[in-house]
């Protein structure tokens, strides 16, 4: 027989009875919500040219189980690079746990690279969380104050994809964006989970596509651009705004509009790797720094007995 397992991104932390005020995550708690933002990328759809339970997308080398795999085997990591910080690890420290990560999840996914951006950029956001307070409004705020000028002069993955698709096209990508204080998250993908929360208040799924929609839409995704050029960044970010434009998931038959979109992008062979890595950024910060309001959604795990 099969079994479901409801998942919950709603980190309530403790109360301290001292002060009232909400005592930090533990290391633990923060590994655990992030693995769980990736699942929950992985488990929306429609996004376009992304893997999902439903299909796989542009992607010839991963599936959702796949993805979900790596995202366990990450889980782990990100505690460990909460508690690193925690204990006042510099970026050589964070990037040391980062590289450790990221050998785990090629040897789980037989050199597939499922998660390196989300590495990188979640990896950041666990850090903050584990140094969070009041005088620093945003996760954002804090990997930029205590990690900017680091990760701006710290080595640059000179071989991936979207590293030589920034440098071709002069897009910042997930350096810059670290750097900046994920300004894409704050701007784009967080505010966009709460607009699809208010447009479909009974479908969480629905935010996810709202935002992921709002990144494909802004944001100058080196992983397009590797796979499309600027012409494909032009298609995706144009797509990806006119279905925003007719009302996102407010609009009536909206999966059949986002459902096309996805096919178009499978058509030309798009993936937005850097927004989906930055949806689960967004859905990260708002459930840390919104806790009373945080983005919750639940999915199905099917599990055979054993």
């Amino acid at each position: 027989m099969s079994a479901a397992l409801a998942l919950r991104v709603s980190p309530e932390a403790p109360q301290n009875p001292a002060s009232g005020e909400k005592a930090a995550l533990t290391p633990e708690a923060i590994g655990a919500l992030a693995t769980a933002c990736l699942r929950l990328e992985v488990d929306t759809w429609p996004k376009p040219g992304l893997v999902s339970h439903v299909d796989n997308g542009s992607h010839a080398d991963m599936d959702a189980a796949l993805l979900h795999r790596s995202a366990g085997v990450l889980e782990p990591f990100f505690a460990a690079i909460a508690k690193a910080a925690g204990a006042g690890a510099d970026m050589d420290r964070l990037r040391g746990v980062g590289m450790a990560a990221e050998a785990e999840m090629l040897a789980a996914t037989g050199g597939v690279n499922t998660h390196r951006g989300a590495i990188f950029g979640l990896g950041l956001l666990c850090a903050a969380a584990a140094l969070r307070n009041a005088r620093e409004p945003t996760l954002g705020a804090t990997v930029s104050r205590r990690w900017g000028r680091a990760i701006h002069e710290g080595p640059a993955a000179l071989h991936s994809h979207g590293s030589r698709a920034g440098r071709r096209y002069g897009a910042s990508g997930a350096r810059g964006e670290a750097a900046t204080g994920f300004p894409s998250v704050y701007m784009l993908g967080a505010p966009a989970l709460d607009e699809g929360l208010r447009l479909a208040p009974h479908d969480l799924e629905a935010a996810r596509v709202q935002a992921i929609f709002a990144l494909i839409a802004g944001v100058a995704d080196t992983n397009i651009l590797h796979r499309g050029g600027a012409e494909g960044l032009a298609f995706a970010q144009r797509r990806a705004a006119e279905f925003l434009d007719r009302g996102g998931v407010g609009a009536p038959g909206w999966r059949e509009s986002a459902a096309r979109v996805h096919d178009e992008f499978v058509l030309r062979q798009l993936s937005p790797g850097g927004s989906a890595d930055l949806l689960s950024m967004s859905l990260f910060v708002r459930a840390v720094e919104r806790p009373a309001r945080s983005v919750r959604s639940e999915f199905d795990h099917a599990r055979e007995a054993q």
